[in-house]
C-alpha cells in the first residue's frame, strides 16, 4: 500500500479532500508548540481553511522534546489524513504544516523561525503543564525548566523562555512582535501566558518586558472539539477507506469551535470567514466551556475508569453516571455560569451531552484522565471554590475529586504507568493510602502544587471530599446512589 505523501495524493479515493491551494507556494506564517493531536484536528484545520482563501498561513510545528510526530510526518511531507467521525466519516489531507522541528537538535531552527519577520501569528497546545504556573496562575520561577532560562536565556527549554528569546531576537532587530495564542485549557489563557512571558523577561531586560507588555497581544481563547487518541484501528480503517497508508492520522468529531479575544499584534488571517469566533470577550465561551465541558469530561474520566468503562460513549451508556454528568452540570456547575452571557446553558449541556455520547467517538478516559494534577485545579476547583463561597453544597462536585484520588491509588496498587507530571509523588501516596478517608485525603493534601489553601483549610470541603472518598470505597454504583 502507497504512503502518503505529496507525489501519491493523486492515488487517494476520490471523496477524500485535498488541500485546495498551493502547498509549494504558501510560506510559513505560523509557528505551533505542541504539534499533538488536538492541534492537528483543530487550529491546523483552520489554517488549512486559510490557506485556500490565499496568503502565508503555513504552520511551522514544533516539539520541544518528542520528536515523535516530526518523525511520522516529515516523510509524509508533513501531511496527513484527518477523520471526521459522525454517522459517517469525512476524510481530509491537511496540508497546512509545512515544517516540522523538534527536541534541542532543532532548537536554534526553531528561534530562528520565531525571529523571522514572515512569523505573525505563534499558536500552541501545550496542556496546563506546558506553562510552568504555580497554583495562583503566576510563573513557578522554582520550576527546573524556568530556573534553567534564567539561568540560560539564550537556549531556553519552556514554552515560556523559547517566546521570551523568539521576542527578544525581534525587539533587537526592530522587527514587528507576533501575536501568542494560547489555545489550551487555562481560564484567562491569554492573560496568564502574556504575564508569565513578561515576568521572565523582566529577569533578563526591563526593557524587553515592558516592550513586551505594551506591543505584544496575547489574545484568550476557547477552544472546543472532541479529538480521541489515534490508535491502530483507526490507522487500519484511513487505510482501506482512503487508500493509502499515514504514519500518523487524526481524528475528532465533526464539531469544532475556536474563540479567539479580537486583539492582534500583527496581520491574521480572515478568521470570521472561515468559522472562527472573533469576540471581545471570551470570558462567557471560556467558562462555559471549562466548566460544562472539560469538568464532566474529567469526572466521567474517573468514575468511568473505576467502573471499567473504556471510552466516553461507554460510560455515558451507564445511565447512573450519565444522570450524575447531567445533574453535576445543571445543579452544581451552572450557577456558577454568567446568565447574561446570551448562552442558553441547558440547551448547551444537551449538546455536551450528546456529543459525549457519540458513538462515532471512541474517545478514551485513560487519555482524558492524564495529567490530573494539572487539570483539576483549572476544572473543578474554581467551581468549587464559587459554590463554597455562595454557602452552596458541594458533594457533587467533590466526587470527582475523590474519585481522582482512587484513579491514582488503583495505579499504584496495579503498578501501572501514570501520566502525570507529579507522577512520583503521586504514586507514592497511592502506595501509602489506607482507605481511611480522613487519613488518605490527608496524604493528597500534602500536594501544595494541586490543592491551594483555600480549599485544604475549608471544612465543608474537607468533610464533602472525605465523604465522596469513603462512599467510592463500595464502588462508583454505591457511590453514585449515596452521594
Amino acid at each position: 500500500m502507497p504512503s502518503l505523501s505529496t507525489a501519491n495524493l493523486g492515488l487517494l479515493s476520490a471523496d477524500v479532500a485535498r488541500p485546495a491551494y498551493d502547498r509549494d507556494a504558501a510560506g510559513i506564517g505560523v509557528v505551533h508548540f505542541g504539534p499533538g493531536a488536538f492541534f492537528r484536528a483543530h487550529q491546523a484545520f483552520f489554517f488549512d481553511e486559510a490557506l485556500g482563501q490565499g496568503g502565508n498561513w503555513a504552520i511551522c510545528a514544533a516539539a520541544l522534546r518528542s520528536t515523535d510526530v516530526r518523525d511520522a510526518l516529515r516523510p509524509q511531507d508533513n501531511l496527513y489524513i484527518l477523520a471526521e467521525l459522525e454517522r459517517e466519516t469525512r476524510y481530509r489531507v491537511i496540508g497546512a504544516i509545512k515544517e516540522t522541528l523538534a527536541g534541542p537538535a532543532d532548537r536554534p531552527a526553531l528561534l530562528a523561525r520565531l525571529a523571522n519577520p514572515d512569523t505573525v501569528i505563534v499558536t500552541m497546545t501545550v496542556t496546563e503543564k506546558g506553562y510552568c504556573l504555580k497554583g495562583d496562575g503566576s510563573l513557578d520561577f522554582d520550576h527546573a525548566d524556568i530556573a534553567h532560562d534564567v539561568a540560560e536565556p539564550l537556549n531556553p527549554v519552556s514554552l515560556i523562555g523559547h517566546l521570551v528569546e523568539g521576542l527578544r531576537r525581534r525587539h533587537a532587530a526592530g522587527t514587528a512582535p507576533f501575536t501568542v495564542i494560547s489555545c489550551d485549557n487555562l481560564v484567562d489563557n491569554g492573560h496568564k501566558l502574556g504575564r508569565a512571558v513578561a515576568d521572565l523577561a523582566e529577569k533578563q531586560d526591563g526593557a524587553l518586558a515592558a516592550w513586551i507588555r505594551e506591543k505584544v497581544a496575547f489574545p484568550r481563547t476557547m477552544v472546543d472539539s472532541i479529538t480521541p487518541a489515534t490508535d491502530d484501528a483507526l490507522r487500519t480503517r484511513v487505510t482501506h477507506d482512503t487508500g493509502v497508508q499515514d504514519a500518523w492520522p487524526i481524528q475528532r468529531e465533526r464539531f469544532t469551535q475556536w474563540v479567539i479575544e479580537d486583539k492582534f499584534s500583527n496581520i491574521r488571517p480572515d478568521f470570521a470567514s472561515i468559522g472562527v469566533t472573533l469576540t471581545k470577550d471570551v470570558s462567557a465561551y471560556d467558562r462555559a466551556k471549562l466548566r460544562l465541558l472539560n469538568g464532566p469530561h474529567s469526572t466521567l474520566a474517573y468514575l468511568g475508569s473505576l467502573a471499567g468503562y473504556e471510552s466516553v460513549a461507554e460510560a455515558m451508556g451507564d445511565a447512573d453516571l450519565a444522570g450524575f454528568a447531567r445533574r453535576l452540570m445543571l445543579d452544581d456547575i451552572s450557577p456558577t455560569l454568567n446568565p447574561d452571557a446570551g448562552i442558553d446553558y441547558p440547551a448547551y449541556i444537551d449538546a455536551i451531552l450528546a456529543r459525549f455520547a457519540n458513538p462515532g467517538i471512541r474517545h478514551l478516559l485513560s487519555q482524558i484522565a492524564w495529567d490530573g494534577s494539572a487539570k483539576l485545579p483549572f476544572r473543578l476547583f474554581g467551581t468549587i471554590a464559587e459554590r463554597l463561597a455562595a454557602g452552596a453544597p458541594v458533594d457533587n462536585l467533590a466526587l470527582p475529586v475523590a474519585a481522582w484520588m482512587h484513579f491514582v491509588r488503583r495505579k499504584a496498587a496495579d503498578g501501572t504507568k501514570l501520566t502525570d507530571p507529579l507522577a512520583e509523588s503521586l504514586l507514592t501516596i497511592g502506595r501509602a493510602v489506607t482507605g481511611d478517608a480522613h487519613r488518605d485525603v490527608s496524604c493528597f493534601f500534602t500536594l501544595e502544587q494541586v490543592f491551594p489553601p483555600a480549599l485544604r483549610d475549608n471544612p465543608a470541603f474537607r468533610t464533602a471530599l472525605e465523604r465522596a472518598y469513603a462512599l467510592l470505597e463500595g464502588g462508583v454504583k454505591a457511590a453514585l446512589k449515596g452521594i
